[in-house]
């Protein structure tokens, strides 16, 4: 698709933006040594797993109205103030290093996550459409991704030398810091609204699609209220079977491995190394999702059976790489992760495409509702897995799921190949 040059100035703001927030969200230096932090302070696995489930079950709570609060007032808004709940949970964490304080911080951190998941893909994929760039999503946010992966590898690479100057309270005080710059990067991205009719008109249908034949409102317009917003979001993803099963297809792709993210450190551990050193193993992962980010255009050609293919790789590269014992086998494990990234980019490139109405946040909100929810429950299990059998069992049999949804990919009719709205072929 041709863009107007006129439009080029555009396309490169929004894209400027997301690359910056995407990259400063993830520059905290606490993520890959929090969880030795929760082990420093006393806590046993089945505890860590505990806050997790916490982090998630706010998430859970607060997703769906959150999406539906961002497509009735403002994402841009809900973008700005995402960050800055994690912040401070982070100064609780620094502060006052217990479990209380512990879950206090992740009750804010997963309030802080539902208020951008759903807006931030909105926002991007609505203001593509006005410009006529839709084809570009998937380039964008695989670029995102990678924004986001260099921001953790960054943290991953001054986590280390910051954690041996000044301790925890040093690197909370930086992470703190970079929430703070997360939420005023927000504060650039474009946003525009379509003008909508509220009442019967705005119940999403074929071509109800955020229109740009209607006048583009900046900054609002005449809005859905937040009812009617969410009511016409939950309608479409129940309604519409193209769009329930994208949104089924996320958490089968992104829950697990998500899920696996938070226990890598602990995985790092055992393998023998020095705490200073974990982040710098951690740093070998997020260069996998940085490649699996970069490789989303390409991973648009891929066919049903190609899709199916990247998640065999993926975990038969998890199980092995979790099984050596040894800091070699990160190597394979990045290999994993590359391709998870990959799967989970596309799985969001095939939701986008199939939402038409006026509910796109809360759609995509739906989605990651039901990855917390099979996030949960794996936490539950890799509780147990890694209590009795140590953390490089967990990872491995977390492998066998993905085993399952390939076959299923491959087995149903309803995912049989064929083409799809913009360039993807991963279709159901």
């Amino acid at each position: 698709m041709i863009i107007s040059p006129a439009r080029v100035p555009a396309t490169r703001r929004l894209a400027g933006a997301l690359y910056g927030y995407a990259f400063l969200t993830d520059l905290v230096l606490l993520y890959p040594v929090y969880v030795l932090l929760f082990s420093d302070s006393g806590l046993s696995v089945g505890q860590i797993s505990s806050l997790f489930v916490i982090w998630s079950a706010t998430s859970i709570a607060l997703e769906v109205p959150s999406g539906a609060w961002a497509d009735a007032v403002s994402r841009r808004l809900l973008l700005a103030l995402a960050p800055l709940l994690p912040a401070a949970g982070f100064a609780c964490w620094v502060l006052a290093p217990s479990y209380p304080a512990f879950a206090v911080g992740f009750l804010l951190w997963g309030a802080g996550g539902a208020l951008r998941s759903g807006a931030l893909e909105a926002l991007v994929f609505t203001e593509l459409d006005r410009l006529g760039a839709t084809d570009r999503y998937a380039r964008l946010m695989g670029r995102a991704q990678t924004a986001g992966v260099l921001g953790a590898a960054g943290s991953g690479a001054l986590a280390g030398p910051v954690l041996a100057v000044g301790g925890y309270p040093a690197v909370g005080a930086a992470s703190i810091l970079a929430c703070l710059l997360a939420a005023a990067a927000a504060t650039r991205f474009p946003e525009h609204r379509p003008a909508r009719p509220a009442g019967p008109a705005a119940v999403p249908g074929p071509a109800t699609a955020e229109r740009r034949d209607q006048a583009d409102q900046p900054d609002g317009g005449d809005e859905l209220g937040w009812l009617a917003t969410l009511r016409a979001g939950l309608a479409e993803a129940r309604a519409d079977r193209t769009v329930r099963a994208a949104v089924l297809l996320v958490p089968a792709v992104t829950a697990i491995w998500g899920g696996l993210d938070e226990y890598t450190a602990l995985l790092a551990r055992e393998t023998g190394v020095a705490d200073a050193a974990v982040p710098l193993l951690l740093l070998l992962l997020w260069a996998g999702m940085t490649a699996g980010g970069l490789l989303a255009p390409a991973g648009e050609r891929l066919t049903t059976r190609g899709y199916a293919g990247l998640l065999v790789l993926a975990a038969s590269a998890l199980a092995v790489g979790a099984l050596v014992g040894r800091p070699v086998g990160f190597l394979p494990l990045a290999v994993a992760f590359a391709a998870f990234q990959l799967a989970t980019v596309l799985a969001d490139v095939r939701l986008q495409a199939r939402i038409t109405g006026p509910g796109r946040a809360t759609v995509t909100s739906v989605a990651g509702m039901a990855t917390d929810l099979t996030i949960i429950a794996f936490y539950g299990g890799y509780a147990v897995v890694a209590g009795a059998a140590g953390n490089a069992v967990a990872f491995a049999l977390a492998a066998v799921p993905y085993l399952a949804v390939a076959g299923w990919l491959v087995g149903s009719r309803s995912w049989r190949d064929r083409p799809a709205p913009g360039k993807s072929v991963v279709t159901g």
